[in-house]
C-alpha cells in the first residue's frame, strides 16, 4: 500500500499527516504520547478497499517535531481539528476518528468540541479518566509508567542498529517484532551519525502528561457521547504483562455511567500490540470500519441539524494543504 504524505497548516507551521489508501471512506487516527503517525501502519495495511486512513504526527513528534509549543491537549485538539477539516471538506462521508493511548483522549476531546465533524469515535486502550492521587508528581509518574519509552528521549545512539536493538529488547515488543514495528522505529530516528536520537520532544510529552493527569474534562466529554462508541482494551499494559492501562473496575464503572460505550477486551494483546499485533489490529480495523446501528453517534438529531453541523464544522476546509511527493 502506497504511503502518501500531507502537510496541513496549523499554528506555528505545518503538521505532517501520513495517508494510506485512496477510498472515499475516511478514518483519522491519532497516536500515543511518545509515538508517531507510523504507529498506525499495521492498521492501515488491513483496512478494506474503499477506505483511506490518515494519521497525523502530533505536535512535537515525528515529522511535526519542529512545531513550536505551547504543547498540551488543547493544542492537539486544534491540530487534529485542522486535519479533519482539510481532509473531510471534499468528502461525501464524515470521518471516523480513532485514538490510541494519548490519542484516545485527544480524539475524545476533539469529537466533543466538534461533534459535527466526526461520524464515529473509536477509543483504543485509553480514553477514560484515570484515578490520580492528590499532589502526584506528574513527571515521576510518567517515568514509572513508560520506562524505556520515555528514557530513550534523553539518549543518543551510535547507529540505526543500536536503536533497533533498544526497541527489540522492549518487553512489550520483543516477542511481537514485525516489519511494521521496525518501520515505526526507523521513522522515529533523527540526528547525525554517531549521535542519533528520537524525534520526540520530551518537553511536549511532559506537557501533555500534565494535562492528562491534572483534570482535563474527559468525564464531561464521555457524558456527552450520543451514539455507540467502541472502547477496545488490552489485558496487558506498557510492559507486556498485567495490569492493564485501564483497570476492569474502572471500565465497568464507566459502562454503567455511559451506556454508549461498547467495551471489547482483546485477548493476547498489550498496550503496544493493540496497534501492532494481529489480534489488536483486527479489532481496531473492525471497530473503525463497521457501521454503527441506526441512530449512531449524533443520529438522534434531525437530518437538517446534522447537515448544519457538518457545514459549520467543516468551514475552512478549503484544501489549503500540500501533498509531499515522496515518502522519504
Amino acid at each position: 500500500m502506497r504511503l502518501r504524505l500531507l502537510d496541513v497548516p496549523v499554528d506555528g507551521g505545518n503538521l505532517r499527516v501520513l495517508l494510506w489508501g485512496t477510498g472515499a471512506q475516511l478514518a483519522v487516527a491519532v497516536h500515543g504520547i511518545t509515538a508517531s503517525a507510523m504507529s498506525w501502519q499495521a492498521v492501515a495495511r488491513q483496512m478494506p478497499a474503499g477506505w483511506t486512513l490518515a494519521a497525523p504526527d502530533l505536535r512535537g513528534r515525528g515529522r511535526s517535531s519542529g512545531l513550536p509549543g505551547p504543547y498540551g491537549l488543547d493544542a492537539h485538539v486544534a491540530d487534529v481539528t485542522a486535519v479533519l477539516r482539510h481532509l473531510a471538506g471534499s468528502r461525501r462521508f464524515r470521518p471516523v476518528l480513532a485514538g490510541h493511548s494519548l490519542g484516545a483522549y485527544i480524539a475524545l476531546l476533539t469529537r466533543d468540541a466538534h461533534p459535527g465533524l466526526v461520524r464515529r469515535l473509536v477509543l483504543v486502550d485509553s480514553g477514560l479518566p484515570l484515578p490520580v492521587p492528590e499532589g502526584i508528581d506528574t513527571d515521576a509518574a510518567l517515568d514509572a509508567a513508560l520506562g524505556p519509552a520515555i528514557a530513550r528521549l534523553r539518549q543518543t545512539f551510535p547507529d540505526t542498529e543500536a536503536y533497533l536493538a533498544f526497541w527489540r529488547a522492549h518487553p512489550a515488543l520483543a516477542e511481537h517484532w514485525t516489519a511494521d514495528v521496525e518501520a515505526y522505529v526507523r521513522y522515529d530516528l533523527t540526528g547525525e551519525p554517531g549521535r542519533l536520537r528520537s524525534r520526540v520532544a520530551e518537553e511536549a510529552v511532559r506537557a501533555d502528561n500534565r494535562d492528562l493527569l491534572t483534570g482535563k474534562p474527559f468525564a464531561d466529554a464521555l457524558d456527552r457521547l450520543t451514539g455507540p462508541t467502541p472502547l477496545l482494551t488490552a489485558p496487558a499494559g506498557f510492559f507486556g504483562v498485567p495490569p492493564p492501562l485501564l483497570p476492569p473496575e474502572l471500565i465497568k464503572e464507566w459502562q454503567r455511567r455511559v451506556p454508549q460505550l461498547r467495551h471489547k477486551l482483546v485477548p493476547d494483546a498489550n498496550h503496544y500490540t493493540m496497534v501492532f499485533g494481529k489480534p489488536g489490529v483486527a479489532a481496531v480495523v473492525a471497530a473503525i470500519t463497521t457501521a454503527p446501528p441506526r441512530g449512531g453517534q449524533g443520529g438522534s438529531s434531525p437530518r437538517a441539524s446534522a447537515a448544519a453541523r457538518w457545514k459549520r464544522d467543516t468551514a475552512g476546509g478549503d484544501g489549503n494543504h500540500r501533498i509531499v511527493p515522496d515518502a522519504g
